[in-house]
Protein backbone atom coordinates (compact mmCIF):
# COMPACT_ATOMS: atom_id res chain seq x y z
CA UNK A 1 0.00 0.00 0.00
CA UNK A 2 1.36 3.41 -0.97
CA UNK A 3 2.44 5.65 1.89
CA UNK A 4 0.73 9.01 2.27
CA UNK A 5 1.90 12.12 4.07
CA UNK A 6 -0.13 14.98 5.49
CA UNK A 7 0.66 17.75 7.94
CA UNK A 8 0.01 21.30 9.10
CA UNK A 9 2.29 24.27 8.44
CA UNK A 10 1.65 27.44 10.43
CA UNK A 11 2.64 30.62 8.61
CA UNK A 12 3.48 33.20 11.25
CA UNK A 13 5.02 36.64 11.20
CA UNK A 14 4.40 40.31 11.90
CA UNK A 15 1.52 42.18 10.30
CA UNK A 16 1.99 42.99 6.61
CA UNK A 17 4.92 40.57 6.18
CA UNK A 18 3.10 39.13 3.16
CA UNK A 19 1.49 35.99 4.65
CA UNK A 20 -1.79 36.35 2.76
CA UNK A 21 0.00 37.19 -0.50
CA UNK A 22 2.18 34.08 -0.08
CA UNK A 23 -0.80 31.84 0.59
CA UNK A 24 -2.67 33.17 -2.42
CA UNK A 25 0.43 32.56 -4.56
CA UNK A 26 0.77 28.98 -3.28
CA UNK A 27 -2.87 28.26 -4.06
CA UNK A 28 -2.85 30.02 -7.41
CA UNK A 29 -5.97 31.99 -6.48
CA UNK A 30 -7.30 34.23 -3.75
CA UNK A 31 -7.97 32.42 -0.49
CA UNK A 32 -6.96 35.16 1.92
CA UNK A 33 -7.63 38.89 1.74
CA UNK A 34 -4.77 41.27 1.00
CA UNK A 35 -4.75 44.86 2.19
CA UNK A 36 -2.28 47.67 2.85
CA UNK A 37 -3.96 47.99 6.23
CA UNK A 38 -2.21 46.01 8.95
CA UNK A 39 -3.92 43.26 10.94
CA UNK A 40 -6.45 42.42 8.25
CA UNK A 41 -6.21 38.62 8.48
CA UNK A 42 -8.40 37.58 11.42
CA UNK A 43 -9.28 33.96 10.94
CA UNK A 44 -7.06 30.91 11.06
CA UNK A 45 -7.51 30.11 7.39
CA UNK A 46 -6.49 26.66 6.20
CA UNK A 47 -5.43 26.01 2.61
CA UNK A 48 -4.66 22.53 1.28
CA UNK A 49 -1.86 22.13 -1.25
CA UNK A 50 -0.69 18.84 -2.77
CA UNK A 51 3.06 18.63 -3.48
CA UNK A 52 3.49 15.30 -5.22
CA UNK A 53 2.00 12.69 -2.89
CA UNK A 54 2.34 14.94 0.16
CA UNK A 55 -0.49 17.06 1.52
CA UNK A 56 0.55 20.42 2.96
CA UNK A 57 -2.12 22.13 5.05
CA UNK A 58 -1.17 25.77 5.46
CA UNK A 59 -2.62 27.77 8.30
CA UNK A 60 -2.53 31.51 7.54
CA UNK A 61 -2.56 33.15 10.94
CA UNK A 62 -3.37 36.71 11.97
CA UNK A 63 -0.26 38.87 12.09
CA UNK A 64 1.51 39.03 15.44
CA UNK A 65 1.52 42.44 17.09
CA UNK A 66 1.08 43.94 20.55
CA UNK A 67 -2.61 43.42 21.39
CA UNK A 68 -4.58 46.20 23.03
CA UNK A 69 -8.25 45.39 22.43
CA UNK A 70 -10.28 42.22 22.75
CA UNK A 71 -10.23 41.54 18.99
CA UNK A 72 -6.45 42.05 18.98
CA UNK A 73 -6.00 39.53 21.81
CA UNK A 74 -8.16 36.94 20.04
CA UNK A 75 -6.19 37.34 16.81
CA UNK A 76 -2.78 36.96 18.48
CA UNK A 77 -4.04 33.99 20.49
CA UNK A 78 -5.19 32.31 17.26
CA UNK A 79 -1.74 32.79 15.74
CA UNK A 80 0.05 31.31 18.74
CA UNK A 81 -2.23 28.28 19.10
CA UNK A 82 -1.91 27.49 15.38
CA UNK A 83 1.85 27.34 15.85
CA UNK A 84 1.56 24.96 18.81
CA UNK A 85 -0.53 22.51 16.79
CA UNK A 86 1.56 22.57 13.59
CA UNK A 87 3.96 19.96 12.20
CA UNK A 88 6.13 22.75 10.82
CA UNK A 89 6.36 26.49 11.38
CA UNK A 90 7.20 28.94 8.59
CA UNK A 91 8.28 32.34 9.88
CA UNK A 92 7.80 35.01 7.24
CA UNK A 93 10.07 38.04 7.49
CA UNK A 94 9.71 41.23 5.47
CA UNK A 95 13.27 41.63 4.19
CA UNK A 96 12.69 45.36 3.68
CA UNK A 97 12.18 45.79 7.43
CA UNK A 98 14.92 43.37 8.47
CA UNK A 99 15.22 41.53 11.78
CA UNK A 100 13.00 43.64 14.02
CA UNK A 101 12.36 43.22 17.74
CA UNK A 102 9.07 41.49 16.87
CA UNK A 103 10.99 38.93 14.79
CA UNK A 104 13.43 38.37 17.65
CA UNK A 105 10.56 37.84 20.10
CA UNK A 106 8.86 35.43 17.70
CA UNK A 107 12.07 33.43 17.26
CA UNK A 108 12.26 33.06 21.02
CA UNK A 109 8.67 31.77 21.17
CA UNK A 110 9.08 29.22 18.38
CA UNK A 111 12.63 28.09 19.14
CA UNK A 112 11.54 24.79 20.75
CA UNK A 113 9.61 23.62 17.66
CA UNK A 114 11.25 20.69 15.85
CA UNK A 115 10.58 21.85 12.28
CA UNK A 116 11.38 25.53 11.87
CA UNK A 117 11.73 27.36 8.59
CA UNK A 118 12.14 31.03 7.78
CA UNK A 119 11.35 32.82 4.53
CA UNK A 120 12.84 36.22 3.85
CA UNK A 121 10.12 37.78 1.71
CA UNK A 122 10.32 40.74 -0.72
CA UNK A 123 14.03 40.03 -1.35
CA UNK A 124 13.63 41.49 -4.84
CA UNK A 125 13.13 44.92 -3.26
CA UNK A 126 16.47 45.17 -1.42
CA UNK A 127 20.16 45.02 -2.46
CA UNK A 128 21.61 41.49 -2.41
CA UNK A 129 24.46 42.72 -0.22
CA UNK A 130 21.93 43.31 2.58
CA UNK A 131 20.71 39.72 2.56
CA UNK A 132 23.77 37.87 3.86
CA UNK A 133 23.99 39.85 7.13
CA UNK A 134 20.24 39.31 7.59
CA UNK A 135 20.63 35.54 7.10
CA UNK A 136 23.56 35.46 9.51
CA UNK A 137 21.60 37.39 12.14
CA UNK A 138 18.44 35.29 12.01
CA UNK A 139 20.46 32.06 11.99
CA UNK A 140 21.62 32.93 15.50
CA UNK A 141 18.06 33.34 16.82
CA UNK A 142 16.72 29.79 16.37
CA UNK A 143 17.70 26.41 14.95
CA UNK A 144 16.04 26.73 11.54
CA UNK A 145 15.91 23.71 9.21
CA UNK A 146 16.29 26.03 6.23
CA UNK A 147 16.19 29.71 5.29
CA UNK A 148 14.44 30.63 2.03
CA UNK A 149 14.73 33.83 0.02
CA UNK A 150 11.49 34.52 -1.80
CA UNK A 151 9.22 37.06 -3.40
CA UNK A 152 5.66 35.97 -2.67
CA UNK A 153 4.29 38.60 -5.04
CA UNK A 154 6.45 37.49 -7.98
CA UNK A 155 6.40 33.77 -7.10
CA UNK A 156 10.21 33.64 -6.91
CA UNK A 157 11.61 30.84 -4.75
CA UNK A 158 8.16 29.59 -3.70
CA UNK A 159 8.30 26.20 -5.49
CA UNK A 160 11.66 25.33 -3.92
CA UNK A 161 10.28 26.30 -0.53
CA UNK A 162 7.26 24.02 -0.98
CA UNK A 163 9.52 21.08 -1.88
CA UNK A 164 11.53 21.52 1.33
CA UNK A 165 8.41 21.86 3.49
CA UNK A 166 6.94 18.71 1.93
CA UNK A 167 9.95 16.67 3.10
CA UNK A 168 9.08 17.12 6.79
CA UNK A 169 5.40 16.20 6.52
CA UNK A 170 4.62 13.19 8.73
CA UNK A 171 3.34 9.88 7.38
CA UNK A 172 -0.42 10.10 7.75
CA UNK A 173 -3.66 9.44 5.91
CA UNK A 174 -4.73 12.48 3.93
CA UNK A 175 -6.60 14.73 6.32
CA UNK A 176 -8.52 16.52 3.56
CA UNK A 177 -9.57 15.82 -0.01
CA UNK A 178 -6.55 15.76 -2.34
CA UNK A 179 -7.81 18.70 -4.40
CA UNK A 180 -6.13 22.03 -3.66
CA UNK A 181 -8.67 24.00 -1.67
CA UNK A 182 -9.30 26.08 1.45
CA UNK A 183 -11.63 25.16 4.29
CA UNK A 184 -13.07 28.61 4.95
CA UNK A 185 -16.88 28.39 5.17
CA UNK A 186 -18.58 29.95 2.14
CA UNK A 187 -20.44 32.58 4.16
CA UNK A 188 -17.21 33.74 5.82
CA UNK A 189 -15.29 33.70 2.54
CA UNK A 190 -17.89 35.94 0.91
CA UNK A 191 -17.68 38.32 3.86
CA UNK A 192 -13.88 38.41 3.63
CA UNK A 193 -13.98 39.41 -0.04
CA UNK A 194 -16.20 42.37 0.82
CA UNK A 195 -14.07 43.31 3.84
CA UNK A 196 -11.04 43.45 1.56
CA UNK A 197 -12.83 45.99 -0.66
CA UNK A 198 -13.81 48.13 2.34
CA UNK A 199 -10.12 48.39 3.25
CA UNK A 200 -9.14 49.05 -0.36
CA UNK A 201 -11.41 52.06 -0.81
CA UNK A 202 -11.44 53.47 2.73
CA UNK A 203 -7.88 52.71 3.76
CA UNK A 204 -7.04 56.09 5.31
CA UNK A 205 -10.31 57.16 6.88
CA UNK A 206 -11.55 54.02 8.62
CA UNK A 207 -10.07 52.03 11.53
CA UNK A 208 -9.60 48.34 10.81
CA UNK A 209 -12.11 47.54 13.56
CA UNK A 210 -15.00 46.81 11.22
CA UNK A 211 -16.79 43.57 10.59
CA UNK A 212 -18.61 42.13 7.58
CA UNK A 213 -21.22 39.41 8.04
CA UNK A 214 -22.93 37.42 5.30
CA UNK A 215 -26.47 37.16 6.66
CA UNK A 216 -27.95 34.98 3.95
CA UNK A 217 -27.47 33.74 0.38
CA UNK A 218 -30.42 32.89 -1.86
CA UNK A 219 -30.53 31.66 -5.44
CA UNK A 220 -33.16 32.85 -7.89
CA UNK A 221 -34.80 30.83 -10.67
CA UNK A 222 -32.06 31.80 -13.13
CA UNK A 223 -29.27 30.65 -10.80
CA UNK A 224 -28.18 34.15 -9.77
CA UNK A 225 -26.91 34.35 -6.18
CA UNK A 226 -28.61 36.98 -4.02
CA UNK A 227 -26.07 37.79 -1.28
CA UNK A 228 -27.09 39.87 1.72
CA UNK A 229 -24.30 41.27 3.90
CA UNK A 230 -24.00 43.79 6.68
CA UNK A 231 -20.97 45.97 7.23
CA UNK A 232 -20.70 46.57 10.97
CA UNK A 233 -19.11 49.80 12.26
CA UNK A 234 -18.75 51.24 15.72
CA UNK A 235 -20.38 54.66 15.30
CA UNK A 236 -22.36 56.96 13.00
CA UNK A 237 -19.23 58.80 11.82
CA UNK A 238 -17.79 55.53 10.49
CA UNK A 239 -21.11 54.70 8.86
CA UNK A 240 -21.04 57.99 6.94
CA UNK A 241 -17.53 57.19 5.69
CA UNK A 242 -18.54 53.74 4.45
CA UNK A 243 -21.74 54.96 2.78
CA UNK A 244 -20.15 58.06 1.25
CA UNK A 245 -21.90 61.02 -0.35
CA UNK A 246 -25.17 59.89 -1.86
CA UNK A 247 -24.18 56.25 -1.22
CA UNK A 248 -21.32 56.48 -3.73
CA UNK A 249 -18.68 54.81 -1.56
CA UNK A 250 -20.89 51.88 -0.62
CA UNK A 251 -21.82 51.39 -4.28
CA UNK A 252 -18.13 51.33 -5.26
CA UNK A 253 -17.38 48.75 -2.54
CA UNK A 254 -20.36 46.63 -3.57
CA UNK A 255 -19.53 46.68 -7.27
CA UNK A 256 -15.90 45.66 -6.69
CA UNK A 257 -16.87 42.92 -4.22
CA UNK A 258 -19.55 41.56 -6.58
CA UNK A 259 -17.06 41.36 -9.45
CA UNK A 260 -14.57 39.56 -7.22
CA UNK A 261 -17.21 37.09 -6.01
CA UNK A 262 -18.26 36.37 -9.60
CA UNK A 263 -14.63 35.90 -10.72
CA UNK A 264 -13.73 33.65 -7.77
CA UNK A 265 -16.84 31.48 -7.89
CA UNK A 266 -17.74 31.62 -11.58
CA UNK A 267 -21.34 32.63 -10.84
CA UNK A 268 -23.65 35.55 -11.45
CA UNK A 269 -24.40 37.43 -8.26
CA UNK A 270 -26.22 40.41 -6.84
CA UNK A 271 -24.75 41.84 -3.67
CA UNK A 272 -26.95 43.68 -1.20
CA UNK A 273 -24.92 45.67 1.34
CA UNK A 274 -26.24 47.36 4.48
CA UNK A 275 -24.20 49.38 6.97
CA UNK A 276 -25.14 48.90 10.63
CA UNK A 277 -23.88 50.72 13.70
CA UNK A 278 -23.18 48.21 16.49
CA UNK A 279 -21.04 50.00 19.11
CA UNK A 280 -20.52 46.81 21.11
CA UNK A 281 -19.77 44.36 18.29
CA UNK A 282 -16.24 43.68 19.53
CA UNK A 283 -17.63 42.42 22.83
CA UNK A 284 -20.15 40.03 21.28
CA UNK A 285 -19.13 36.36 21.37
CA UNK A 286 -20.97 35.44 18.16
CA UNK A 287 -18.81 37.80 16.10
CA UNK A 288 -15.72 35.86 17.16
CA UNK A 289 -16.95 32.29 16.80
CA UNK A 290 -18.12 32.89 13.22
CA UNK A 291 -14.55 33.97 12.36
CA UNK A 292 -12.96 30.95 14.05
CA UNK A 293 -11.62 33.03 16.95
CA UNK A 294 -11.92 32.48 20.69
CA UNK A 295 -13.96 34.97 22.67
CA UNK A 296 -11.94 35.80 25.80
Amino acid sequence: MKKTYSGFIAIIGPTNAGKSTLLNQIMGRKVSIVSHKVQTTRTRLRAIKMVGDKQLIFVDTPGVFKPSRRLDRAMVSAAMSAMDEADAVLLLVDAQKGITNTIKELCEKISSHKNLFVALNKVDAIPKTDLLPMVAEISQLANFNEIFMISALKNDGVEQMLSSLAKVMPESPYLFDTKDASDVPDMLYLAELTREKVYKYIHQELPYHINVVTERVDQDDEGVLEIYQKIVVENEAHKKIVVGKGGAQLKKIGTAARHDIQDQWGVNARLHLFVRVEPNWENTAENYTEQGLEFK
